[in-house]
């Protein structure tokens, strides 16, 4: 790693914890945005743009030799909607506020890296900074996309970190083509008759439905998805009914998300779905409506020149021993996807320690840390892909 990194990491620290102090839900971000715009400011930045997408930043550094080349770095700034239960002095002070995912280590590597860059110009072609807001289920990444983020600032790689619980601190963990799911959030709903509960002959019962889809529906991923691909199919919230013990109701409202990692199984399980879902109500006389709702996010595909760089970078950065470049793709997901869609790229993991270790905890836990420890692996890995993808030729 880059000494002058390891040596300031007591400084990048201070950031941190501020930052971790101070959270701020996916497009509030004012806070955090201007101490961003402040020291990509105070380190000479060709450019500071603000505003894109709400409260993105990007910060615009062009090397001191000659080049075309352009490479964008991402960190993402939000926090999540959760009351913190660690006890530490730089805890959240905003009750219901959490860096719960570790974002502020993100946007905290990334200013390191930019704070080094800055002072370490001899690359050849433009680093773009790029700052995104409201990664947690609100895509900020598409919405910097739509107000023109890669037509204003030109990438022809883009690259980005995730911190990882369960990942020994400071390992960097990838694999090529999808690293994490995709995630289609879903709502059912159904329109019955309802009735006294004592004449059920009278009515249309929407419980039957209910019951009928959520044990159907697995189908759909045990007999409807090919045992070598995968998917996911959860229902996470249900509402029927007002709270009575002898009242029908006349409708009942179902939620939840179906994950995948390739975009034929993702269009043939959800039509499936579809299918169930309406087949299952008429079957008992009622209706019911599958809405996939705006907010959903496709798989995280690295690209595979993109993919043999970082990992080359990688093991040279801390060794082959502590990078595995076939790492289990997970079933979480990640709005870093949407760059990736527009961009080729590379999206890796870097390890926050493992479990009953400092940086152990699950993210969006109350009790999770961001481990400070792993700032200047990340920072570095940063400086490096800059170095080898802008390398003067």
């Amino acid at each position: 790693m880059i000494d002058a990194i390891i040596a300031n990491n007591d400084e990048f620290t201070r950031w941190r914890q501020d930052i971790h102090r101070h959270p701020e839900l996916g497009f509030e971000e004012q806070r955090t945005a201007q101490l961003v715009v402040d020291k990509l400011t105070a380190w000479g930045f060709d450019e500071v743009h603000t505003g894109i997408g709400g409260t993105g930043v990007v910060g615009v550094l062009r090397g001191s030799k000659p080049g075309t080349r352009t490479i964008g770095l991402r960190a993402d700034m939000d926090a999540l909607a959760m009351t913190e239960q660690n006890t530490f002095d730089y805890a959240s002070q905003t009750e219901g506020r959490m860096h719960g995912c570790g974002h502020d280590g993100h946007t905290t590597m990334l200013l390191a890296a930019a704070w080094y860059l800055a002072e370490h110009r001899d690359f050849a072609g433009t680093v773009h900074f790029i700052f995104q807001p409201a990664e947690e289920g609100l895509a900020g990444a598409q919405v910097m996309i739509d107000a023109g983020l890669f037509e204003r600032f030109p990438c022809d790689r883009v690259y980005g970190l995730h911190n990882m619980p369960g990942i020994p601190a400071g390992e960097l963990w990838v694999r090529n083509g999808a690293l994490l799911a995709g995630s289609d959030r879903f709502v059912i709903d159904i329109q019955a008759k309802g009735g006294h509960a004592a004449m059920p002959q009278h009515t249309v019962d929407p419980m039957p439905v209910v019951a009928s889809i959520i044990s159907s529906a697995q189908t759909v991923v045990s007999r409807n998805t090919s045992p070598l691909d995968s998917a996911v199919l959860s229902f996470t919230d249900l509402h029927a009914g007002s709270g009575t013990f002898n009242v029908i109701p006349n409708d009942a409202r179902m939620m939840g998300c179906v994950r995948t990692f390739d975009e034929g199984v993702r269009e043939h399980a959800l039509a499936r779905f579809r299918t169930l879902v309406e087949s299952s109500a008429e079957a008992y006389g009622a209706r019911a409506t599958l809405t996939i709702r705006p907010g959903s996010y496709p798989a995280t595909v690295n690209d595979s020149d993109a993919f043999e760089l970082a990992c080359d970078v990688a093991k040279g950065l801390v060794g082959e021993e502590k990078v595995n470049t076939d790492c289990q793709p997970l079933s979480g997901s990640e709005d870093f996807s949407f760059m990736l869609r527009a961009v080729p790229g590379c999206y890796l993991f870097l390890g926050n320690g493992l479990e009953g270790e400092k940086g152990g905890v699950s993210v969006h836990n109350p009790q999770y840390d961001f481990n400070d420890a792993i700032i200047p692996t990340g920072a570095s890995f940063f400086v490096a892909m800059v170095q080898r993808e802008l390398a003067p030729r």
